[in-house]
Formats: C-alpha cells, structure tokens, sequence
C-alpha cells in the first residue's frame, strides 16, 4: 500500500493525501510536479525512473474501510534535496530516454 507520503522530497513542498500535483516513481519516492518536470525533467533522481500521479485514498469507506481512516497517510517526511549537479549528468547519461526504455 502507497505511503502517501507528505511533502516533496526535494523542495518540501506539503502535499496531502489527495494533492493532484504529487507525483511518485516505482519506489514512491515522492515530488510534486513543478520539481518532476521544472529541475527532474520527468527522471527520479533516486532509481532513474520515470514519474506518475500518485493515486489518491478515498476519503470515506465505500468498499471494505478501504480509505484514509483506516489506512492514513504517512507523517514522514523525506527532505532530502537534490543534487541538482549530479542529477544533470544522469540526465545526459539517459540522453532524453523515455522511462519504459531505460
């Protein structure tokens, strides 16, 4: 199940459990979407993979208490910053690869 994580990894950025600007790769790392395509360019700093829309936990029990009461979100915050440096060498290492091909 998703953490829901609550901010943006790099510029700590508060997203809550139903932020339409928070975007996740694989590993859920967790930015929001000015950071994924202003400064990341769509590739996770972390793992080298492509972001998506994180999904969001309805807020009430509709199916099986399948929802934000049962299972809230997480208060951990992950703030670790980007390298900006570092990350455009892996940039031009991908050389503009979409993320199904790397």
């Amino acid at each position: 199940m998703l953490a829901l994580r609550p901010s943006c990894e790099h510029c700590n950025k508060a997203l809550a459990p139903d932020a339409p600007d928070a975007m996740i790769c694989t590993f859920e790392c967790t930015f929001c979407q000015v950071c994924v395509e202003q400064l990341l360019e769509n590739v996770c700093p972390n793992c080298a993979g492509g972001f998506t829309p994180r999904p969001i936990r309805p807020r009430h029990n509709y199916v099986n208490h399948n929802c934000l009461d049962t299972y809230p979100a997480s208060t951990e915050v992950v703030h670790k910053p980007v390298d900006l440096k570092k990350h455009k060498l892996l940039l031009s290492m991908l050389k503009g690869l979409a993320p199904e091909l790397r």
